[in-house]
């Protein structure tokens, strides 16, 4: 039996005494692409970030590739795990120097090549390398983003609403990107999202969180056909808050 890229067993979260987190768990395959999908507030941000303990979760109730990641150094962990999240959070200076930060903390200095080859993975021309990030548009930004991650060689990418503050076209320029990456290195990827083409898109399989508990999961094709009757058509036509 092949063991999960991600489990997630009977996880609940409190903030501030109030639940966050009820009880989710889930499984995510290696090479998966899974959408997380509900209302604001219904505790997708805080699981995706449990996963890589932006979020310190309960001992036993997280496990990347069988392993509980509570008892994994958290460094190495985020290394694996490339976050991207809803605002480019980029830092001052170029492009190269963004992508070559994550490596340059262990040591290990990128090449012209190594940058270009990344910029390539995003579908961004090597020339960017020596733009300075504030002349970059938001979609440009966001996969200059995913360079950066991918410059750790993650295993995983955890991704925030990466694409909530862009226009279509940006919207899908990332999408082309996030299935590239899929298909080229093979990346699991966990997704939230509130844009049903993004599920229609580029899912596998679909969770659906109400008030902090999984209410629905499937595939796309199967939650979202024409005849459902899931809980995800109800979101999707807007009739759950």
């Amino acid at each position: 039996m092949t063991t999960p890229r991600f489990q997630v067993q009977h996880l609940s979260l409190e903030r501030n005494g109030r639940p966050v987190l009820q009880d989710v768990t889930l499984e995510v395959a290696a090479g998966e692409i899974v959408c997380l999908l509900g209302p604001s507030g219904s505790g997708k941000s805080s699981l995706l970030r449990c996963l890589n303990r932006l979020t310190e979760p309960p001992p036993q109730s997280v496990f990347h590739d069988g392993a509980d990641i509570t008892t994994l150094d958290v460094l190495a962990l985020r290394r694996r795990l490339g976050m991207v999240f809803q605002k480019p959070a980029l830092f001052p200076g170029s492009v190269a120097e963004n992508i070559a930060y994550g490596p340059g903390l262990d040591g290990r200095m990128l090449t012209a090549d190594e940058i270009a080859a990344l910029l390539a993975l995003a579908d961004m021309p090597a020339a960017y390398a020596a733009r300075p990030v504030t002349e970059l548009s938001g979609g440009e930004a966001q996969r200059v983003s995913i360079a950066r991650a991918l410059a750790n060689n993650p295993d995983s990418l955890l991704l925030d609403e990466p694409t909530s503050a862009l226009d279509p076209a940006a919207r899908r320029h990332v999408r082309e990107t996030v299935k590239k990456l899929r298909r080229e290195l093979g990346l699991t990827v966990i997704w939230v999202t509130h844009y049903m083409e993004e599920v229609l898109e580029v899912a596998d399989r679909v969770y659906l969180l109400l008030d902090g508990r999984v209410a629905d999961q499937g595939s796309p094709a199967d939650l979202l056909g024409p005849d459902s009757d899931h809980k995800t058509a109800e979101f999707a036509a807007g009739l759950l808050e």
